[in-house]
């Protein structure tokens, strides 16, 4: 296992971070996995032992056992706490009668931290996470919140989710005037087969320094190779009855249809090359990896031994590229007007 630094923070995270969507499986979130007290406390050991020091999980994963099953392992294990790194989330909605139980108000965000905290048998989290964008109250009100917990000692650093390039930068902003604490990692959807970050979510992240953390990185199961590309998704599978996140299929069998040739070539999955593929890009800090089964946990890990050469990575590319689109292809034009100084006469 490989580590690299968290944005412009001086902490180290494991290039494979463990994602805890598949725990507890109450409502919704059971298409996602409904894994129970002992196969959760199997993989974060597992994981750990790999050298995976780092956890994410959320507030509204099974509106709270997920956080609620990891903090018992986390206890059950008695894995060194200042060797882990803990990452959690709140905006989604924790009640169907309260409006305030949902959004980034001062009022629903400490209280979910401290109900987060309480479920994951901690004093402090060391990632706290806005889920998502809330389009009502004022990013002033949330940022100074988040400043407020890290002052207080309950939150190391800040990160946020699945927000526009705008949005990410307007918030930076607020909190370089405001003398707050910045937001240090953005966590997004990408995978080798959505590659829509790369047109302006990651060259604001190169640019500001931040950290990517990604989400699914095998498009829901989609890149696994485990997918008929005409047929329907096989039962058992996520995608049988949760068909998400939205991808272009035909694009993603295509990229798949080349992994099967490199992972042969490899002597391994798809799944791992989808991953390795991730690995292998600059602007990626870490992939967030959920697993139903210790098998699927075993391949993912994996993939932190594959080293892709650069007739598999041109390949990769050329058959996962994004469309050129405006200003992309004005901007590329552009950046050639002062690459070089002027010659002398």
């Amino acid at each position: 296992m490989r580590y690299r630094v968290l944005g412009q923070t001086g902490l180290y995270v494991s290039e494979l971070c463990l994602g805890t969507m598949t725990y507890g499986g109450k409502g919704y979130w059971s298409a996602m996995g409904t894994l129970q007290q002992q196969a959760v406390n199997s993989q974060v050991k597992k994981a750990f032992d790999a050298g995976i020091n780092f956890i994410d999980t959320a507030n509204v994963y099974s509106y709270g056992q997920s956080e609620q099953l990891v903090g018992q392992a986390l206890r059950e294990l008695e894995l060194p706490r200042d060797e882990l790194v803990i990452a959690t989330k709140a905006t989604g909605p924790m009640s169907e009668t309260s409006p305030n139980g949902r959004g980034q108000s001062r009022y629903h965000l400490m209280n979910q931290l401290e109900a987060s905290l309480t479920r994951l048998q901690l004093d402090h989290v060391d990632l706290y996470q806005i889920h998502a964008f809330d389009r009502l109250t004022p990013l002033e009100e949330t940022l100074e919140t988040l400043n407020d917990m890290v002052r207080a000692g309950k939150v190391r650093y800040i990160g946020l989710c699945n927000l526009a390039a705008w949005q990410i930068m307007k918030a930076l902003g607020i909190s370089t005037a405001r003398g707050w604490t910045r937001f240090q990692s953005v966590q997004s959807y990408y995978t080798i087969a959505g590659r829509d970050l790369e047109r302006e979510v990651i060259p604001l992240i190169e640019d500001q320094g931040l950290g990517l953390m990604v989400w699914s990185p095998l498009a829901g199961g989609l890149l696994s190779g485990k997918y008929p590309r005409d047929e329907k998704a096989p039962e058992g599978t996520r995608r049988a009855t949760l068909d998400f996140p939205v991808v272009d299929k035909a694009r993603a069998f295509d990229c798949v249809d080349v992994m099967r040739g490199i992972a042969k070539a490899h002597d391994c999955s798809v799944a791992q090359i989808a991953l390795a593929w991730l690995l292998h890009q600059t602007s990626v800090t870490t992939v967030i990896i959920g697993a139903k089964t210790d098998e699927q946990l075993d391949d993912n890990l994996a993939a932190v031994n594959i080293t892709l050469g650069a007739e598999d990575l041109k390949a990769l590319d050329e058959v996962s590229q994004l469309a050129p689109e405006y200003p992309g292809w004005m901007l590329a034009r552009q950046g050639g007007y002062r690459a070089k100084p002027p010659s002398k006469p």
